[in-house]
């Protein structure tokens, strides 16, 4: 079996959800081969995929101009997406013609839907995975713009071409495509270590893979508790550790930390859930996924939501005892991943014969 997958690089919780699915799936096909395109860098893809796989680097896709991790740039992504559809059916053209010398099985993406459309052009059965599409966030955005419904057509027709889109738990409703097949969470699994860390309690910041840097060099001291945020920061907190200085892959850190301070996004809600990691979480500014998966975490972790200005300040320790003090949570159930690889087998099986 050969699959072409397509990973966005807006952020990580592309790659969280599609490597579960392929690890799944590789279990099951010892004889996969992977073809993977994304703009995300080649160790953090290979930090999660288990398969070998040859890596195209590459985005098709963009997403949302980002101002940070919860915040649009509404302009600059409204002229992105016109300047990518003005010459939509050359770009569909091409990609067919890419996708046809590769001769995949089956094309998988999460979450671009020009590799939808040439594949269809192609006549090689597709399918998308994800939380989300862009053709509604599109929609929530700019459909009252009078440039925006041609181009909003053009999306729709693309997922719509897909021979399923793969709605994984929680996800947004997207009753406009008509191909949706539900699925349970996806959500990896990480191991606990000790962090060396002894009585102090370890918090993680961890806004996701879009820039976002927080001041916590200004924060407040508070006793006990160790701020691990990335290395790139150059933070100079007293009480700060360098997250990568633990050697771990992120999903055993964020199994192995006592919360995590983050914003929605459906990777670190959901591992945080499943591994019984307590949230504290900042809402996006007018991001509409958002919404089911706050509901969910509720449902499924201890959380508190903090606000932006708290943030800047690190004004955080009244919300962590709170948090700390929830009653537990049951760990969610999940192996939507096996639930995502049984129909891409099922859509490949019927390509390859």
């Amino acid at each position: 079996m050969y699959l072409f997958v397509d990973i966005s690089s807006h952020g990580f919780g592309h790659l969280a959800i599609t490597a579960p699915v392929l690890n799944a799936l590789a279990e099951s096909e010892p004889a996969l081969r992977l073809t993977i395109r994304s703009g995300l860098p080649a160790a953090r893809l290979q930090q999660r995929i288990r398969p070998p796989f040859e890596l195209i680097a590459g985005s098709s896709d963009f997403g949302y101009v980002m101002v940070d991790a919860t915040r649009i740039d509404r302009a600059a992504s409204a002229a992105a997406y016109r300047q990518a559809h003005a010459g939509w059916p050359a770009r569909v053209e091409a990609e067919a013609a890419f996708l046809s010398g590769r001769r995949p099985d089956l094309v998988l993406t999460n979450v671009s839907y020009l590799p939808l459309a040439g594949a269809a052009q192609a006549g090689i059965p597709a399918a998308s995975l994800c939380s989300l599409n862009w053709a509604d966030l599109f929609a929530h955005f700019f459909a009252g713009e009078a440039w925006a419904a041609p181009i909003h057509a053009e999306m729709l027709a693309a997922y719509r071409s897909a021979a399923a889109f793969l709605r994984v738990t929680p996800g947004m409703a997207m009753e406009s495509l008509g191909n949706v097949r539900a699925v349970g969470p996806v959500a990896a699994h990480g191991r606990r270590h000790d962090l060396g860390l002894g009585s102090q309690r370890a918090v993680l910041v961890a806004m996701g893979g879009i820039t976002h840097r927080l001041p916590v060099d200004d924060w407040p001291r508070l006793a006990g508790i160790r701020w691990l945020v990335p290395g790139e920061w150059r933070c100079s907190h007293p009480d700060a550790i360098v997250a990568e200085d633990f050697g771990l892959a992120f999903t055993d850190l964020l199994g192995s930390v006592d919360a995590v301070v983050t914003k929605p996004g459906y990777g670190t809600f959901t591992e945080a859930a499943v591994n019984g990691t307590p949230v504290l979480f900042q809402r996006r500014d007018d991001w509409p996924e958002q919404d089911c998966l706050i509901a969910w975490l509720a449902a499924h972790a201890r959380s508190r939501e903090v606000t932006a200005g708290q943030l800047q300040q690190g004004a955080l320790l009244t919300d962590l005892d709170a948090l700390w003090a929830q009653a537990p949570v049951p760990t969610p159930p999940s192996g939507g991943e096996r639930d995502a690889a049984a129909v891409i087998r099922s859509l490949a099986r019927v390509s390859a014969d």
